[in-house]
């Protein structure tokens, strides 16, 4: 998976309460992101969520005509997603058609929608990639043929 600094969004991003990313990737800047090919938004989970009781975070992708990401059309979304599952080094990966920018909308970035919450504890890192790494994660001890 390669990695572009100029397409990430969150850098292990405290999340505590509905937030959008810190960063927007402007798309008047010469960038023809997924021009014709499906691109894929990677979610990383740098510090396990916390709650004092149940909560949900949804992952969100979302362009707006405001770079503070205000009135978004959500373009792709994880759905709710439970605290249990979302532990030090998870990753959720969600594709984004091409056809974004027919939104006709400037900015794109990530929206992370808190449910039951707040959080306690909880940081993101949220960036484009054209592929997403396939990987196994194996027990240990554990023999692989």
């Amino acid at each position: 998976m390669i990695t572009d600094k100029l397409l990430k969004v969150s850098s292990a991003q405290a999340v505590t309460a509905t937030a959008n990313s810190t960063d927007v990737i402007d798309l008047s800047q010469n960038r023809d992101v997924g021009a014709g090919e499906d691109v894929y938004f990677h979610f990383s989970v740098d510090e396990s969520v916390a709650a004092a009781g149940a909560a949900t975070v949804d992952l969100q992708v979302v362009v707006s005509d405001a770079a503070a990401l205000t009135s978004p059309v959500v373009v792709a979304c994880s759905g709710s997603v439970a605290k249990a599952e979302l532990v030090a080094g998870k990753r959720i990966a969600l594709c984004v058609s091409p056809m974004i920018e027919s939104a006709g909308k400037r900015y794109m970035g990530v929206r992370y929608v808190v449910g039951t919450g707040p959080l306690t504890a909880g940081k993101f890192t949220a960036q484009v990639v054209k592929d997403v790494q396939d990987y196994k994660v194996y027990p240990v001890g554990s023999v692989v043929l």
